[in-house]
């Protein structure tokens, strides 16, 4: 007898297709790259932000909001004294003081005097160095760059000592050559102080030159030897122009720091009559808020001297600006 194999019946298969690996169009990728940046480049910005609502914008906001108060006391003077809005008179006591704009115009010609003597001087010094005539190079350097080490205070107080009869030896030694020098005269006031500046700050704008003529191709100044150009005229005509934008910059920011005149002043002031209390914008500044308790009148001075500072580097950019694409259209 034959027994009938059955055979069982298999378990159905649920075959599914595969599904697709899921893709990012290029539209997404870009925003998704674009949102990467900007997240780093906003952490790399937030500290300069941080700093620059710190120590800028709220400074500013504050002067600015106080310039238009000032503390009056009412009936004979005997009251309490009380902060009241007065708009712009305190504007208008800066701008009609002759004081003030006696320290403008002191400025003014201590720019004259001392910017031209900082940028051609740094630049004449950067341009000998490069050229390999002065030998130990790295110590004169040093030694040009040390005096800028030195605290303004301090360097204020060497050369006080060195303009003061009786005390500088400087003096002395002119004098046994029957050269009499008043270096704290009205008419020589000014130049002693440009003299402080430049010890002070020569070496640095230096070193910022030099920095820049390095970064020259010396392609070129090899290709200007070839054609016959001697080492002045490579100097002036090749590297000047190629360092250009650091001209610019030294002078802008001498520029700045010029306008910001008192250190030198104020410590020259104690041994000779010619520098007053308002020599200079700065001092204004500081005889009205410490002097003379007027704290809205120190901050209009201060917003006065903050939009001419601003006015002027403006001026500088723009017409750096303007003489670059004049160059570019000529070429």
């Amino acid at each position: 007898m034959t027994t009938p194999v059955t055979t069982p019946a298999s378990a159905p298969v649920n075959v599914s297709a595969a599904a697709p690996a899921p893709t990012t169009s290029p539209r997404t990728a870009r925003k998704s790259a674009r949102r990467r940046e900007l997240g780093a480049a906003g952490a790399l910005m937030t500290p300069f932000f941080i700093l620059l609502v710190t120590v800028f914008l709220i400074p500013v906001g504050t002067a600015v909001w106080l310039s238009f108060f000032s503390d009056d006391q009412p009936g004979l003077g005997f009251g309490p004294e009380r902060t009241v809005f007065v708009g712009l008179r305190s504007y208008t006591a800066v701008l009609t003081d002759p004081t003030f704009l006696s320290g403008l115009g002191t400025v003014v010609m201590y720019c004259v005097i001392y910017i031209p003597l900082m940028v051609i001087g740094a630049l004449a010094l950067a341009l000998l160095l490069d050229s390999g005539v002065v030998r130990l190079r790295s110590w004169a350097q040093l030694g040009l760059f040390l005096p800028h080490a030195v605290p303004g205070i301090i360097a204020a107080v060497i050369w006080l000592y060195l303009y003061t009869p009786g005390l500088s030896p400087v003096i002395d030694l002119l004098g046994k050559a029957d050269i009499t020098i008043d270096f704290l005269g009205v008419h020589t006031v000014v130049p002693s102080i440009v003299n402080i500046a430049l010890w002070s700050n020569l070496g640095y704008n230096m070193v910022v030159f030099y920095a820049a003529l390095q970064a020259v191709p010396r392609e070129v100044i090899e290709a200007s030897v070839v054609d016959g150009a001697g080492p002045v005229r490579t100097a002036l005509q090749i590297k000047t122009p190629l360092v250009r934008s650091s001209v610019v910059m030294v002078a802008m920011f001498t520029l700045i720091f010029a306008l910001q005149l008192f250190t030198e002043p104020m410590l020259l002031s104690q041994s000779t009559p010619m520098i007053s209390s308002r020599f200079s914008p700065s001092m204004y500044i500081y005889d009205a808020a410490f002097t003379r308790n007027n704290y809205g009148l120190a901050a209009a001075a201060s917003v006065v001297l903050l939009v001419c500072t601003i006015a002027l580097s403006y001026g500088v950019t723009r017409w750096t600006n303007r003489s670059d694409a004049a160059e570019e259209d000529a070429r």
